[in-house]
């Protein structure tokens, strides 16, 4: 990583010990002494004592995980759905009724039960929802969304006069408007280029 991308992961790593008291599980700000060349830092868990921490509510792009223990499930909840990006969220548990409890009232695009990163794979979309910082423009960046953003879909709708005599350029041979049904009985097309059966 540049220098700019260093000095922001270990602003807010000082910010959420120094500023708001939270206890560093596991501080990799040591390896960048360890290295020669490069800016490094290595894996880092923040045990928060407030949901307000800065490290809470935003990204910070690198190796950092940020930890609370939230007084209720109420609280979980309001914690994530305040939060302004709405892409994903997760809970771990082995019962389903509560996955369902979670899962139902999340507000996020991507949810997982059991699994950190819960982000599909093609044909289903990544992305976060509408009214959050997550979604941008109508469609999502894979799936469908992404087919839609390098094709145009055509739609055709139509309603056929009907012909009286059909011009002679259009008349089928019988062998055209015939075919086997299978049991060696010929069954007849009487569809028409009218558009009439």
């Amino acid at each position: 990583i540049d220098e700019a991308s260093y000095q922001k992961i270990i602003s807010y790593i000082e910010d959420a010990v120094e500023k708001h008291g939270a206890k560093l599980l596991l501080d990799g700000r040591g390896w960048k002494e360890q290295q020669q060349n490069g800016n490094w830092i290595g894996p880092t868990i923040i045990q928060h004592s407030s949901p307000d921490d800065k490290t809470m509510k935003e990204e910070v792009f690198g190796p950092v995980l940020s930890v609370y223990e939230a007084s209720s499930w109420q609280e979980t909840i309001e914690i994530e759905n305040s939060n302004p990006f709405g892409n994903a969220a997760s809970v771990y548990t082995t019962n389903g009724g509560n996955a369902d409890w979670f899962t139902s009232r999340f507000r996020a695009s991507m949810l997982g039960v059991n699994i950190g990163i819960p982000v599909p794979r093609e044909p289903f979309s990544f992305g976060g929802l509408y009214g959050t910082k997550s979604k941008y423009g109508d469609m999502d960046i894979t799936g469908d969304g992404a087919m839609e953003f390098f094709s145009n879909r055509v739609k055709v709708t139509s309603k056929w006069p009907s012909i009286i005599k059909p011009p002679s350029s259009l008349k089928r041979s019988h062998d055209e408007m015939t075919s086997s049904n299978g049991n060696g009985k010929q069954q007849m097309d009487s569809a028409n280029f009218a558009g009439q059966m």
